[in-house]
């Protein structure tokens, strides 16, 4: 064997060794053509692992540093687990934040970012202006950070306050160095969404006082009033009421001796919806009906696809794969009927497809969000053509709230008027038999 062979098998040896005494790390992820990955690799640490598997292009969900050379990871599966009974979340329990607290948290940490401070420095900082709960939190944070955990799995232990969203585009700021503009654009994303619910709040407010104020009223009526006439009819020997009376009085004693009843009818009610609402099935018949319902099936519509359109075009800018993406969103929408369209618009992604035909085909998305998509496609601005379909779906929202709020008022007014008209009618139609009938009598 030649001496230069000889020395080449000879710093191969040694790489081999010395790459054996470097730590391992498992990770798994996407890589670039959108197909799962699940590895190990040898680094020289956490960091270095992230930069090298970067290179190859890999968008990573989860890394951990093996213990001791063997395959099982030192820190277990970072992604939010769904509970299921008594799980080690429980010690997290009562570490949560408000959504409002979450965006000014986002806001006040990309601000530090950009302004130089490491991110554990960062978190340092915001620990120390906070009190209670909120403090502990981001020392909890804080602490995974300086351990070696990424951000992003720091953040998974607590799904309560980060959801999946805010998680995976943390998650793709870490992988594409970017993670600053990624909480910047959380921020923006968490107050548009505390602004719009806050708008339909506002608009429906009155129309719950309203039937708040009516229902008591009624209420009052049926317990204290209407006792009062059934005991004057009694009295006076009315003899056989009319149907609206006996009708009205049926529903006064069930209200007066047999009001548990009607707790236990909407607790059964209340339960039952619950139930139905988890199994898949019945969930996309309630929310069909929902899309479908007079008046408000639009306006629900509306802001689904606010929302939708608002969440994959924060997800794509930030750098989240787009199946990756669609998987999100498909988990966060909150509307089976939806979800199911975007599983069809995944799954023909996945195959190859552009977005635009398959949610044409899906047939659950309007033309405006289709048609914009295609155009995103064309120019290769998805992301900024879903941020403008947000954008106009939020003003329609807006406008439509406004317009439900103001047509609303007279239509409560209006069917409050008529029950009470109705127990007025009920109760005066036998005093007026009486009348007659002793006028009758007298005559």
């Amino acid at each position: 064997m030649s001496l230069g062979g000889e020395v080449l098998i000879r710093v191969h040896s040694w790489i081999k060794k010395e790459r054996k005494k470097m730590p391992g790390f498992h990770y798994t992820g996407i890589a670039a053509d959108g197909k799962s990955i699940d590895g190990t690799i040898n680094a020289e640490g956490l960091q270095a692992a992230i930069g090298m598997l970067k290179g190859r292009g890999y968008f990573l969900s989860e890394i951990t540093e093996l213990r001791g050379g063997s395959s099982k990871p030192k820190i277990s599966e970072t992604k939010a687990a769904k509970p299921a009974g008594f799980s080690l979340n429980l010690s997290f329990g009562g570490l949560k934040l408000k959504p409002k607290q979450r965006t000014t948290f986002t806001r006040q940490l990309a601000v530090l970012i950009v302004s130089g401070l490491p991110l554990l420095r960062a978190l340092r900082v915001l620990r120390d202006q906070e009190k209670g709960s909120a403090a502990q939190l981001f020392n909890n944070l804080a602490e995974d950070v300086e351990s070696g955990s990424l951000f992003s799995q720091a953040l998974a232990k607590y799904p309560k306050t980060f959801p999946t969203v805010y998680i995976a585009m943390v998650r793709a700021g870490e992988a594409g160095g970017a993670l600053d503009a990624c909480l910047r654009r959380l921020a923006e994303f968490g107050e548009s969404e505390a602004k719009l619910k806050g708008k339909i709040k506002s608009a429906m407010m009155y129309p719950i006082i309203v039937v708040f104020v009516a229902s008591a009223m009624i209420t009052f009526i049926m317990l204290k009033i209407i006792p009062i006439f059934v005991k004057i009819f009694e009295d006076m020997e009315a003899g056989a009421l009319p149907p609206p009376t006996r009708m009205l009085i049926f529903l006064s004693k069930i209200i007066t001796q047999k009001i548990y009843l009607v707790v236990i009818a909407i607790v059964i009610l209340a339960i039952l919806y619950k139930l139905l609402s988890k199994w898949k099935k019945s969930k996309y018949l309630i929310d069909q009906a929902k899309l479908k319902i007079i008046i408000f099936g639009p306006v629900i519509l509306k802001t689904i696809m606010a929302r939708f359109s608002r969440t994959l075009a924060t997800l794509i800018s930030s750098g989240v794969p787009i199946l990756q993406s669609l998987l999100i969103v498909r988990d966060t929408i909150g509307n089976e009927v939806i979800s199911r369209g975007i599983t069809m618009v995944h799954n023909q992604v996945r195959e190859g497809e552009g977005i635009s035909a398959p949610m044409n085909r899906a047939k659950v998305f309007p033309p405006i969000v289709t048609n914009m998509v295609a155009v995103g496609e064309e120019t290769g601005s998805v992301d900024q053509m879903l941020d403008k379909v947000a954008d106009a779906y939020e003003d329609e929202v807006d406008n439509a709230i406004a317009g439900l709020s103001s047509m609303l008022e007279p239509i409560l007014i209006v069917f409050m008027g008529v029950i009470v008209g109705f127990i007025v009618v009920s109760l005066f139609m036998p005093l007026i038999s009486l009348a007659m009938g002793i006028s009758g009598a007298g005559g």
